[in-house]
């Protein structure tokens, strides 16, 4: 188990901006002749809530205070990228699955050289020293004070009342621009409106929240093999895989981690319950964060280890297991399209509210184009709504995991049944994301499950969620049965895709890539099921959370429903 840094790698050097045919003043230059028409982002910065006047301004940030910023150009080729990606999901066409490497993926679609050593110069200029970023990953990792933000980006850092936590927030006054010639894509960091929070859920507090006691949450934590009864990750893939054959082996699988983690909780989990992890796991530091997380910091890292736990339970013999720590949802996820070696299958267990829906969509989409497979965790508190922010799972690129509540035939044994999970997220996309082509399908949205013919509907899939896990973490006493949530779904998801793509490479075949647009087809033709889906998934029709029901076929709670091994076959039978 290691840690590594990659911020001395991931940028251009002085050298190679040298080489660039355009000097600072020339850019300059350039950018003071367009004053009048200043450059804009094609994304949106400022909440609601300030452009609103609904959070009162109660000071501004100090001039000298140090920003952490993460600027992202746009794509070079935006329509060339759609149409390339619409072909590696076609079976029909000659690009199908033939996906591109991150330096294939920037020659073609990312930005210029010149373009990106004109925005570092830009930067520089202004006061603001870089510290990462890349070309690969579209972005540069910038540090400066305030006084250097407001200038290169024309906007006055003020701070507000948050209008419904207790707390102050920053935030720019205006939508940033620049005196640049060219426009940008986003300035990650701006604001600190919205802070990311895990996506699992403890006994104690859903209690509390419900008005109930703890042992009146209904649990089925009956026959998993760990303390208690409860499940172990291991569990997991003899429920829902069931075989031995496959393990992960060769695969590559990242982790989306808003805060590092302490290894010793992994080690002890696997201690405690008598296994032995195989599998190397890296902590990478994506933007200059810390990869260290103890409790006598005040850092929990429940939610790192049991994602750990969970995606190792389900593939123990992954190649890697990489943890990818940041501040930024940008600096992360350019950092888990550009690493080598490649995570190819991906978990996310954190949900925010993004300064607009659109920000991660080029790095999805070019996750898409590199043949990589992102799991999304659709939340803990039932029904999707503007107050119960489903992002990232609501995006039209992602995998959306739901939560359902397992049953096995005994420790450590196969699946017994399963129904809905009663807090499992899912609904209709609160961003008003459009409905993407595979849920357009004859028959996937229908009267039953109410789905929308117009946005974007979530879960895709599910998998065990209740309050039904063993669980180390912050380096004090482990704990069962006390721990639920798609937290737990989603890596778990992640690593059964590993088997799915270590068959594949093993037959000769490229790996999955995008998930949703080979299971869509393959479980719905023509407004009726098809014979794969009764072995593909289980299908979860009891049960309800919110304002849906687990119906028959695809629903708005569970997705298609829980993994089995026939998924295994269907999908690596896939050309």
């Amino acid at each position: 188990m290691t840690s590594t840094d990659s911020n001395g790698t991931r940028r251009s050097k002085a050298l190679a901006r040298k080489a660039c045919g355009l000097s600072i003043a020339i850019a300059l230059a350039f950018g003071a002749s367009a004053a009048a028409n200043a450059a804009q982002f094609y994304t949106h910065h400022v909440r609601d809530a300030v452009s609103s006047h609904t959070a009162q301004q109660v000071g501004d940030l100090p001039a000298n205070k140090l920003m952490s910023l993460n600027v992202v150009l746009p794509l070079r080729d935006q329509a060339g990228l759609d149409a390339f990606v619409a072909d590696v999901d076609n079976p029909a066409s000659a690009n199908y699955r033939h996906f591109l490497t991150p330096q294939e993926f920037t020659a073609r679609f990312g930005p210029t050289q010149n373009d990106y050593d004109t925005v570092v110069q830009y930067l520089e200029h202004y006061g603001f020293t870089v510290t990462g970023g890349s070309r690969d990953a579209m972005d540069v990792q910038i540090v400066g004070p305030v006084s250097a933000v407001e200038a290169a980006f024309n906007v006055k850092m003020h701070t507000y009342q948050h209008p419904t936590e207790n707390r102050t927030f920053y935030s720019p006054d205006r939508e940033p621009t620049t005196s640049l010639a060219i426009s940008l894509w986003h300035v990650s960091g701006l604001d600190n409106y919205s802070i990311p929070k895990p996506l699992y859920v403890k006994k104690s507090d859903y209690a509390a929240a419900h008005g109930i006691s703890p042992e009146a949450v209904v649990s089925h934590a009956t026959t998993g093999s760990g303390p208690s009864a409860s499940f172990l990750g291991s569990d997991m893939r003899a429920a829902y895989y069931g075989g031995t054959a496959l393990t992960g082996a060769g695969e590559n699988l990242g982790l989306f981690e808003y805060y590092g983690t302490d290894l010793a909780d992994l080690s002890t989990y696997f201690s405690n319950v008598h296994q032995t992890n195989n599998v190397p796991v890296t902590l990478l530091s994506t933007d200059g964060t810390s990869t260290s997380c103890t409790a006598s910091s005040g850092c929990d890292d429940t939610e790192q280890t049991l994602d750990m736990t969970q995606a190792i339970g389900m593939a123990p013999g992954l190649a890697s297991l990489t943890v990818y720590v940041g501040s930024t949802d940008t600096a992360i996820i350019g950092s888990m399209t550009t690493h080598s070696p490649l995570p190819t299958t991906i978990g996310c267990s954190w949900g925010w509210t993004p300064d607009d829906p659109s920000t991660l969509d080029p790095y999805f989409e070019k996750m898409a184009a590199q043949g990589q497979t992102f799991f999304a965790a659709s939340g803990d508190s039932s029904t999707w709504s503007r107050r119960n922010e489903a992002w990232p799972a609501d995006d039209a690129n992602v995998i959306s995991v739901g939560g359902t509540d397992l049953t096995t035939s005994s420790a450590g044994g196969p699946w017994k049944s399963e129904t809905a999970w009663v807090d499992s997220g899912g609904g209709i996309s609160p961003d008003k994301i459009a409905i993407p082509s595979w849920q357009q399908i004859s028959g996937v949205i229908n009267s039953s499950n109410k789905g929308s013919t117009t946005y974007r509907n979530g879960p895709d899939v599910s998998a065990n969620a209740n309050f039904t896990f063993y669980v180390c973490a912050d380096q004090t006493t482990c704990t069962a049965n006390d721990y639920g949530g798609t937290s737990f779904a989603a890596p778990m998801w992640a690593g059964f895709v590993a088997l799915i793509n270590q068959q594949r490479i093993a037959d000769g075949k490229t790996r999955i890539g995008n998930f949703n647009a080979t299971v869509y087809p393959e479980n719905e033709s023509g407004g009726a099921l098809t014979s794969t889906y009764s072995t593909d998934f289980h299908d979860i029709t009891s049960g309800k959370s919110g304002s849906y029901s687990a119906v028959k076929g695809y629903d708005l709670v569970t997705g298609w429903g829980s993994p089995q091994s026939g998924l295994v076959t269907t999908l690596v039978n896939s050309p």
